[in-house]
């Protein structure tokens, strides 16, 4: 791989990480409630499970699971199922009288951060799509074991990087502390989000059986 087709791929995927959707509510939604340290946590366990569709893509899985549709949908249920639950319990959440939420935001749950960064990657399944859209243009038959694992750490360094940063900035203590005045609200746009994306992926599916 030419140096000019890694900038075309990191441009790519820096694109791609920047925009907004369930991941990022996911990591602001953990930064507020536990800080730097759990945001962090969830933003290398997302970039892991996006690595782990990037070796899939790579080694040709990614491309098979997209030849036969029933895989793919089997997954996207799977996927949105998970949406659904995290967006419901984030619903759940009740306001407490300084606009925060009755759970205590300060106290630090790195597992479930965790959990749903990891989560949430492989709920995506139009992660699949993308990186077999993607990669293909980077990763020829015959590549090496040298550039495929170029691709696949670009792809998951980027991403990990992009949201330990929105973690970090959202840590500091004016943004910490709005955020946390607004508690419930973030919760609440958090839940919306996860479940408007769970109803897009299973009407794609219900579509697809007609």
């Amino acid at each position: 791989m030419t140096w000019a087709h890694w900038w075309s791929l990191a441009l790519v995927c820096v694109l791609g990480a920047v925009s907004p959707g369930p991941s990022l509510a996911m990591v602001v939604r953990h930064t507020m409630r536990g800080g730097a340290l759990q945001g962090v946590a969830a933003a290398l366990s997302h970039a892991l499970g996006v690595g782990i569709y990037a070796v899939m893509t790579v080694a040709g899985i990614g491309f098979i699971m997209t030849r036969f549709p029933l895989i793919y949908q089997f997954i996207s249920i799977v996927g949105a199922i998970y949406l659904l639950w995290l967006g419901v319990n984030a619903l759940r959440k009740r306001p407490a009288a300084d606009g925060a939420t009755v759970s205590d935001v300060a106290e630090q749950d790195i597992a479930s951060a965790v959990r749903d960064g990891f989560g949430m990657a492989l709920a995506n399944p139009k992660l699949i799509l993308f990186f077999v859209a993607l990669l293909s243009q980077f990763i020829e038959p015959g590549s090496s074991l040298a550039a495929s694992a170029l691709v696949v750490m670009t792809v998951m360094i980027i991403d990990g990087l992009w949201y330990v940063l929105v973690a970090k900035a959202l840590a500091r203590p004016t943004p910490l502390a709005l955020l946390r005045r607004k508690g419930w609200l973030v919760e609440r746009a958090s839940g919306a989000v996860f479940i408007l994306l769970a109803l897009v992926v299973l009407g794609e599916v219900a579509h697809a059986w007609h």
